[in-house]
């Protein structure tokens, strides 16, 4: 069967979603653990994950204005390689039980983020108009099989060497050399040398629309209170006498949350409107702290999670297609970049905060401090929604 344009690149990207987040849920799962093995100072222990975020948001600007000269598909691969890279000198830090050179490796693996996080952008902006939505959504639901080849490969490679996770990050390695063959079945055309000759109005006016701005800010909130609460997760439980694979169960129907509602979003989109399935994202990530503040079960920890991965669904997809409702296509490489980079920057301190929080207060404060700042963007979404109405 022939497929359009359109399902081949969101088919082709949703599995290098795919392969991109399986990785991602193996070092979420595993980097904080892996730090807390190999560094004297334990509140370093989520800083191999900090690093991933915090070089991810670095790379993004770069990435989206390369891409845009050079085209995504040049981009995405030089992205995987730079995963192969890390993922080997990761694997070299473990070996040698050196937390500072296993640092280097998983920063060096976040500049894969940095490209990887355009696959949503790359389908809709050769989408048609009604696709839009849809192709973010399907792309992003990719991660689906991540969701249960992540934790399943870190329940068969941390302990099938000698030393202890070693063999997890050698498989990363190899997700991103799959990667690499997959992306020679993208078609989306090099950007037209209009396209790259013109950069479109000036960003301090484009970022004046009330609506970026929302755009923006919610998917830092939702994406930031997500990495908050999962990045400590693994540490919460282990420290509650809960195994690995206890975390990595967790985490894998976290995931599942996360990625398996994409099938439909960009469809509630489309029914419904951004606004409301923003809403009901923000309404989600308050019920994740209601479960985490009510036990330290397994149950309960489950529960928080799965409702904190439907919250970022929400949120984040909800966030990302109103962004491409604010800009033309000679000014995406920019806009794109800055909301990239305001995202994972956030993001980045959220994970970095964690790992904090939790080695100096408890698993509750660092749901307590999420309040507050999920209640803004909930206040957010509000005042665009009564916008709206105003200039209806």
């Amino acid at each position: 069967m022939h497929l359009s344009r359109d399902h081949q690149n969101v088919f082709v990207l949703a599995l290098c979603q795919a392969l991109f987040m399986t990785g991602q849920s193996m070092m979420f799962i595993l980097a904080g653990l892996v730090g807390a093995d190999l560094s004297e100072n334990k509140a370093l222990a989520t800083l191999p994950i900090t690093v991933i975020i915090v070089t991810t948001a670095l790379t993004t600007i770069p990435a989206s204005l390369l891409m845009k000269r050079f085209g995504r598909k040049i981009g995405f691969m030089l992205g995987a390689t730079f995963a192969i890279i890390g993922g080997c000198i990761a694997s070299y830090g473990i070996y040698h039980s050196s937390f500072w050179i296993f640092v280097i490796g998983t920063m060096t693996i976040g500049i894969h983020g940095g490209f990887a996080q355009y696959y949503r952008f790359a389908a809709a902006d050769v989408a048609k108009a009604d696709f839009k939505s849809k192709a973010i959504s399907l792309v992003i639901s990719g991660g689906i099989i991540a969701a249960f080849l992540g934790p399943a490969l870190v329940n068969y490679t941390f302990d099938i060497h000698v030393v202890p996770f070693f063999g997890s990050f050698v498989s990363i390695v190899i997700l991103a050399s799959l990667a690499i063959l997959i992306l020679g079945l993208i078609n989306i055309p090099r950007p037209s040398f209009t396209e790259r000759s013109s950069s479109g109005r000036p960003l301090r006016k484009i970022i004046q629309q009330p609506e970026l701005i929302g755009a923006v800010f919610v998917g830092m909130i939702g994406y930031g209170m997500m990495s908050l609460l999962m990045t400590a997760t693994p540490l919460a439980m282990v420290a509650h006498g809960y195994m690995v694979h206890d975390a990595s169960f967790v985490i894998q129907w976290h995931l599942v949350a996360m990625f398996g509602p994409a099938f439909f979003t960009g469809s509630l989109i489309n029914r419904y409107g951004v606004m409301k399935v923003l809403m009901s994202g923000t309404l989600l990530l308050f019920l994740a702290i209601t479960a985490a503040l009510a036990g330290e079960t397994v149950t309960h920890f489950w529960a928080s999670l799965f409702a904190l991965g439907l919250g970022w669904n929400f949120t984040f997809i909800g966030a990302s297609y109103l962004l491409t409702e604010t800009y033309q296509s000679e000014e995406r490489a920019k806009v794109q970049a800055l909301n990239d980079f305001m995202v994972f920057g956030f993001v980045a301190l959220c994970s970095l905060t964690s790992g904090t929080l939790f080695h100096f207060y408890d698993w509750q404060t660092i749901n307590q401090v999420a309040i507050p700042v999920i209640a803004t963007a909930s206040i957010t979404i509000i005042v665009m929604i009564w916008r709206r109405d105003k200039l209806a």
